[in-house]
């Protein structure tokens, strides 16, 4: 068969998208998947006690800036994959750049801290449940971003698999902000990202099979 008669048949009866699909999905799973993070780093973590002082440091903001950029990347990466077609451009180019900011602020933090303060710095008191915190109130995102781009038409589903994972992963570092007591910038730039990439990377390898339609 010709490749314009194939065209033309899978387009007999074709129904128009219903304008506003692809928005009114990714609020929904991003509004359901934060309420549910929210109410289980509540239950389960706990919101940190001095949450109001801790507002007003500048490293909390430093720490939430991490994760909220990180979103906004993936974010309009999602969206891009979610459409076949449709180019990603230079959205991953941009991926390295808050990588970078908080890992250049970490170096200087160790090289200016003394010497014995320095692994206190990178493993704080909870390097080794931090990632695993993330990846958990990452999991109502996961489910409810990967719903959305379901429905809609990827193509290159391992790429719109990572890219949703990661947005699941950044919201669940955002809302893990509200409890973490950590604020050193070394322990951010590195445990914060080993819990963002936890569902990245979960979500590159499930793509193909979650996402194929």
């Amino acid at each position: 068969m010709k490749t314009d008669a194939l065209i033309a048949m899978l387009a007999t009866n074709a129904a128009p998208v219903e304008a506003g699909v692809l928005l009114r999905r990714y609020v929904l799973a991003l509004g359901a998947g934060l309420a549910f993070a929210v109410l289980l780093m509540a239950v389960v973590l706990g919101v940190r006690p001095d949450l109001p002082e801790a507002t007003r440091l500048p490293m909390f903001w430093v720490k939430v800036a991490l994760p909220l950029s990180l979103l906004a990347i993936a974010i309009a990466g999602a969206v891009r994959l979610a459409r076949p077609g449709v180019a990603i451009g230079r959205v991953p180019a941009a991926l390295p750049v808050p990588v970078a900011a908080i890992w250049i602020l970490s170096a200087a933090a160790l090289v200016a801290a003394d010497p014995g303060q320095r692994i206190a710095m990178l493993l704080g008191d909870s390097w080794l449940m931090c990632p695993l915190n993330i990846a958990m109130l990452s999991m109502p995102v996961f489910a409810g971003v990967f719903w959305a781009m379901r429905g809609l038409a990827p193509t290159r589903l391992a790429l719109a698999g990572a890219f949703s994972g990661l947005l699941a992963g950044s919201a669940g570092a955002l809302v893990y902000c509200l409890h973490c007591p950590e604020m050193a910038a070394p322990f951010i730039g590195t445990w914060y990202l080993l819990g963002m990439a936890i569902p990245a990377v979960a979500g590159a390898l499930l793509g193909p099979r979650l996402l194929r339609w």
